[in-house]
């Protein structure tokens, strides 16, 4: 039986390395263009493409997870494509981060007792955003980590400007409350 638009998630879900090949061919473009998104600013076409491989390794453990047609794959493709270079960046991040600051130090003279804060006031951050809605915490996450402005991520979620910039509002007051109880904006 020949992998065609139709049989291509069922034989992927079989484990048929054919499926595998089809989706590959179908939607590496789509892929890449996800993952560049994500990861130019990096400038790391090394990590890109590492992260490529990982992203069809992921479908090809998950394809029984998923339940749905060629619409709904397409989807669900470009999700775990979005979320793995969220991930790439993410780990990237954290090397450059502890690079400059270890830089810092060497050249400002910052204090241990200061990195310490700094590291702390961070965690304390992402704790504190890690309690808002899924949407919320996307939205913050390609607001103020990824640098995509408001239409991208009105695109990329399926939501009005107005929507985007009341949820960054609101969750900005949300914060401000949870790190000052009682203050007030």
């Amino acid at each position: 039986m020949r992998v065609n638009e139709n049989n291509f998630i069922q034989r992927l879900q079989r484990k048929k390395e054919d499926a595998l090949e089809f989706v590959i061919d179908t939607y590496l473009p789509l892929i890449k263009g996800v993952t560049h998104k994500v990861l130019a600013p990096l400038e790391n076409d090394g990590m890109i493409e590492e992260c490529i491989n990982d992203i069809f390794i992921s479908v090809w453990n998950n394809a029984s997870k998923f339940t749905g047609g060629p619409v709904d794959f397409r989807k669900w493709i470009c999700a775990v494509a979005k979320f793995k270079s969220i991930d790439y960046y993410r780990k990237a991040s954290k090397k450059v981060e502890v690079i400059s600051h270890t830089a810092a130090e060497l050249q400002y003279g910052i204090s241990a007792e200061d990195e310490l804060m700094i590291r702390e006031n961070k965690r304390e951050l992402v704790h504190f955003i890690n309690l808002l809605e899924p949407i919320d915490r996307n939205i913050f996450v390609m607001k103020f980590f990824l640098g995509l402005n408001t239409e991208e991520i009105g695109r990329e979620l399926g939501l009005t400007r107005a929507s985007v910039d009341n949820r960054i509002y609101r969750g900005k007051k949300r914060l401000y409350n949870k790190v000052n109880p009682g203050g007030h904006i």
